[in-house]
């Protein structure tokens, strides 16, 4: 059986919305972020829409938050390319909007949040991943 090579994202995602939340006691976890990923070049592109500001948050705050967030997306596509040989990475990510908590929102919650929504968005486009066992009825 061949398999055609494929490329991510095969069309334009709009509006991936992911959340990482960990209340287990402190420190707990929060990051909410909404991005679109789009067909673009060979590799990999971040940007930010002017949408993603967070009103009474440091622009350097928020900066940092939104680094993170391209470094889980980052991280884990080259996972990805990594265990599906031949896929092909040529997406633009647009962040579109994140929303943070006042105590527990951190550039960790945001790197975790980056890696969610390459996982939601790679759902969207291709159905969600192959069960590792047979489902009992």
């Amino acid at each position: 059986m061949t398999t055609e090579p494929r490329t991510f994202p095969p069309r334009t995602l709009s509006a991936v919305k992911a959340v990482y939340a960990r209340q287990a006691g402190c420190p707990s976890s929060f990051a909410l972020a909404v991005a679109d990923f789009e067909p673009w070049e060979e590799g990999v592109e971040f940007e930010t829409a002017d949408t993603s500001t967070v009103p009474g948050r440091p622009a350097a705050e928020v900066s940092e938050l939104h680094e993170a967030f391209a470094s889980g997306v980052r991280e884990e596509l080259e996972e990805l390319a990594t265990l599906e040989p031949g896929t092909t990475m040529a997406v633009a990510v647009v962040l579109r909007s994140i929303e943070v908590h006042e105590v527990d929102s951190h550039p960790r919650a945001f790197r975790q949040v980056g890696r969610q929504a390459v996982r939601n968005a790679l759902t969207e486009a291709y159905g969600p991943p192959p069960a590792p066992w047979p489902r009992l009825p």
